[in-house]
């Protein structure tokens, strides 16, 4: 026991100084933090219960914007249809979810692959760099382009009509959910891949 006692009391006490300086070491990024994404958040938040006309947001208190996202579901309780409004965020919500498990899913894999397979750290920054070439063109032609390969008369169609593989052409491909989910899972990858290999 006096032993333990005698370790203890030897052991050196933490500055106050030290504890102090990590506060102030934090202060800049909790600066930018709260300047570039609370403050706007909360902006957003405020402006969302003000009242609006077609030309201006009003400041006056209101819940009618959160109210109008039910607006007619009652009305569309005995039928298949919901609301628009709810539609549309339920919709917004499930490809959110089918987008996010995908890259994740994509992203993990990528990463794990060139952290972990790839030893020469010059054939990994290579094949980092090849997943990039796509960010070098703008979002709208990188959109665009699958219109050619997934369109009714597109390469994929072509290819899988004329190796008799299906007899025409597959409609659901382009204009659809898979096309949308297909898109955006293309445009956010690479923003999945790079924080997880850079943590690996």
């Amino acid at each position: 026991m006096s032993t333990i006692a005698a370790t203890a009391h030897s052991a050196p006490a933490k500055a106050p100084g030290r504890s102090i300086a990590a506060w102030w070491q934090a202060l800049p990024l909790t600066a930018v933090f709260a300047l570039f994404f609370l403050v706007p958040l909360a902006l957003i938040l405020m402006v969302s219960f003000w009242d609006f006309n077609e030309y201006e947001l009003l400041p006056a208190f209101t819940f009618k914007n959160y109210v109008s996202i039910f607006e007619g579901c009652g009305a569309s309780l005995g039928s298949s249809d919901l609301c628009v409004t709810f539609k549309t965020y339920l919709s917004t919500f499930k490809f959110s979810f089918l987008v996010w498990a995908i890259t994740l899913v994509t992203g993990f894999a990528v990463s794990y692959f060139l952290a972990f397979y790839v030893r020469s750290s010059g054939v990994q920054t290579l094949l980092f760099i090849l997943c990039t070439i796509p960010f070098w063109t703008s979002n709208v032609i990188r959109m665009i382009s699958w219109v050619p390969l997934l369109g009714r008369n597109g390469l994929v169609n072509q290819s899988l009509v004329g190796a008799g593989i299906v007899d025409t052409p597959i409609e659901w491909l382009l204009f659809s959910d898979f096309s949308v989910v297909l898109a955006f899972v293309h445009l956010y990858t690479m923003f999945m891949i790079v924080p997880i290999f850079n943590s690996m």
